[in-house]
């Protein structure tokens, strides 16, 4: 197919066998098996398929894996072994944010970023890190319930 990659997500090296421009989204789910992560647009505009890479939030559908390199990717499958990703998904359960669930792993990448970068965030805070995820469901005053929530419990 293409050419041997060495991904590192989640703590873990993986081998995949993938053209240099093929989308971090599409290596994730068809050839680590990661399928958390989500298709929503293509084109970086929802975020459902917001991983971090390096720390930063990125949408991984329009992210090549030739630019990833050595850098490590954490999925929502990794997020919840850091303290701040395990503080962010326990609030997001006790403010029960998910309604039919197709975003909810990007916004949980970008909340975690969010509050990694900035502890305790207002809501204007909340408000401009959050813009470009998108919820049809219309969950954002719980996300943003969520966000205050993990603050608080990381702080506590």
């Amino acid at each position: 197919m293409g050419n041997a990659v060495k991904l590192k997500v989640n703590g873990e090296i993986h081998d995949v066998d993938a053209e240099p421009d093929t989308p971090l989204l599409w290596a994730l789910r068809d050839l680590v098996g990661l399928t958390g992560t989500k298709f929503g647009c293509g084109v970086a505009l929802c975020g459902a398929c917001t991983v971090h890479v390096d720390g930063l939030p990125r949408r991984s559908c329009v992210t090549p894996i030739s630019a990833v390199g050595e850098a490590e990717v954490l999925t929502i499958e990794g997020v919840g072994k850091t303290p701040v990703g395990k503080a962010v998904q326990d609030a997001w359960l006790k403010v029960e944010v998910v309604q039919c669930g197709y975003c909810q792993a990007g916004q949980i990448m970008q909340a975690t970023a969010l509050l990694t970068a900035d502890p305790a965030p207002d809501d204007a805070a909340i408000d401009r890190a959050m813009t470009g995820n998108i919820c049809r469901c219309g969950t954002y005053p719980r996300i943003r319930a969520a966000i205050h929530a993990a603050a608080k419990q990381r702080v506590a």
